[in-house]
């Protein structure tokens, strides 16, 4: 039988300024601004999602913008740092790369025989670089990085939890997830155990819990393949026991939303249709795209956002 969840679909962030948003993303780290549209609960607020060539599931980065919105602090209960994928020798060029746009860097780190770095973005959202030789993904650039250190993607993504025991049974028992290592008080898991489907969950028995707000993550989506899949996946969760919403159409994928018992919000979106329904893949990011229900009031939606640029050339 096939897996109903085969990783990582995206990971979306609470953000502040825009314009430092699209900076960093695209201009610093180098991902395509693949979508603009807006946060359907929140129309007045963007929906930015970063990503590689065409927003395939497991590169997604999606952020929601607030202007003016006050910093969150990490903690238990969160999901806290958000590790991308990088080739095993381009850790030294991301290195002078960050160093040259003034970002504070941890020491270089081993974890499960990977070396890899620590950063924060503007807004001190937690994002590792993991050097690997595992992912043969081809990344994204604009031009301004070389292709061969360009991030190929999620690498995986770190929960921060008091207790491991319940979230471990939901996601191998539920999700398609086994244990594949541990290292102290942080425990792995894949589906395959590849760049693009780990789940590290760290252990704080005392820490403090995460504030929700600019620089932190909002939620974690899970691939699936298709409507069908998800509403497998939604019933089985259903039956064990666990608060799943109703099927809701983001345009660009399905999603359903859970709290895991840790409390962190999960998501299950669906691989289908993709970002290239509504845009030319080769103008991916370029408008604004609203969902057919806010078309009528996209003047003042429009109003109500702050224009953003992308300057590439400025971060070359």
């Amino acid at each position: 039988m096939k897996p109903l969840i085969t990783g990582i679909h995206h990971i979306t962030a609470i953000a502040g300024n825009p314009q430092q948003n699209v900076d960093f993303y695209s201009g610093i780290l180098g991902l395509r601004l693949v979508k603009k549209t807006i946060n359907f609960d929140a129309p007045d607020v963007y929906h930015f999602y970063f990503g590689d060539e065409l927003g395939r599931p497991g590169t997604v980065f999606t952020t929601f913008p607030f202007t003016g919105a006050r910093k969150g602090s990490k903690g238990t209960g969160e999901l806290t740092y958000t590790a991308f994928s990088i080739g095993k020798d381009s850790l030294d060029y991301w290195i002078e790369r960050l160093k040259k746009f003034g970002i504070t860097i941890s020491d270089v780190q081993t974890r499960f025989g990977e070396r890899l770095v620590r950063f924060e973005d503007h807004d001190s959202m937690g994002i590792e670089l993991v050097a690997n030789d595992q992912d043969d993904r081809p990344g994204w650039t604009y031009g301004h990085i070389p292709a061969q250190h360009s991030i190929r993607g999620f690498y995986g993504a770190t929960l921060n939890l008091r207790a491991k025991e319940l979230t471990e049974q939901l996601l191998t028992r539920h999700m398609d997830y086994r244990l594949i290592g541990q290292e102290g008080e942080r425990f792995r898991y894949g589906t395959q155990g590849k760049p693009g489907d780990i789940v590290d969950i760290v252990i704080d028995k005392s820490g403090n819990r995460g504030v929700q707000s600019a620089g932190t993550i909002h939620h974690i989506a899970f691939r699936t393949a298709n409507a069908t899949s998800q509403l497998a996946i939604q019933e089985i969760l259903m039956q064990n026991g666990y608060m799943v919403t109703e099927v809701k159409d983001r345009n660009y994928f399905k999603s359903i939303y859970f709290r895991e018992p840790g409390g962190v919000l999960f998501e299950v979106a669906t691989d289908e249709p993709g970002f290239a329904i509504d845009e030319d893949e080769a103008h991916l990011g370029e408008l604004i795209k609203l969902p057919e229900w806010a078309e009528p009031s996209r003047e003042k939606i429009e109003k109500n956002l702050t224009p953003v640029k992308l300057d590439i050339e400025a971060y070359a």
